[in-house]
């Protein structure tokens, strides 16, 4: 299987008083936009994927609406095991069961993305450091990292 591990565009910053639930925080207009660009580059480099599952946060959300649109990725899915409070072992068994897809991306948060990676290439999640910025892109086919992309490099591919 081919994992493409993507984490959420830029947000708006924490504020309890305007997103007293930290789900319903959006991405920022500009992070929408730079994400938008991020896209058509990843659409260069992966043209498509079999199933995009994607963390109900409403940031997480909308970066996997904006791969389908930009990209012409799947319409996202929505995954609890991705929300952001969740261990990445969570993340992994629902990967697993995704027997109808040879490539499956998944769209979510940070700490627990890094420890996804970390979980599939050793099989243990804080095995391996990783700086997954805002609107990157890993890809890691069986247990092999192939790639990280930023989403400056991303959005130089257009």
């Amino acid at each position: 299987m081919t994992l493409y591990v993507v984490r959420h565009a830029i947000a708006e910053d924490r504020d309890a008083e305007r997103w007293p639930d930290d789900g319903k925080r959006p991405l920022t207009p500009d992070g929408e936009e730079r994400f938008r660009r991020a896209a058509e580059g990843l659409r260069r480099i992966v043209p498509t994927v079999d199933v995009v599952l994607s963390s109900p946060y409403v940031r997480a959300w909308w970066t996997a609406e904006i791969l389908h649109a930009e990209a012409g990725w799947p319409a996202p899915r929505a995954c609890e095991a991705l929300r952001a409070e969740r261990p990445p072992a969570d993340a992994l068994a629902e990967i697993r069961k995704q027997e109808d897809g040879r490539s499956v991306a998944v769209v979510g948060h940070e700490p627990q993305l890094s420890g996804l990676v970390s979980l599939v290439l050793t099989g243990d999640a804080d095995a391996v450091s990783l700086d997954l910025k805002k609107g990157g892109v890993v890809r890691i086919d069986g247990a092999t990292l192939c790639w990280a992309a930023t989403p400056k490099l991303l959005r130089a591919l257009r």
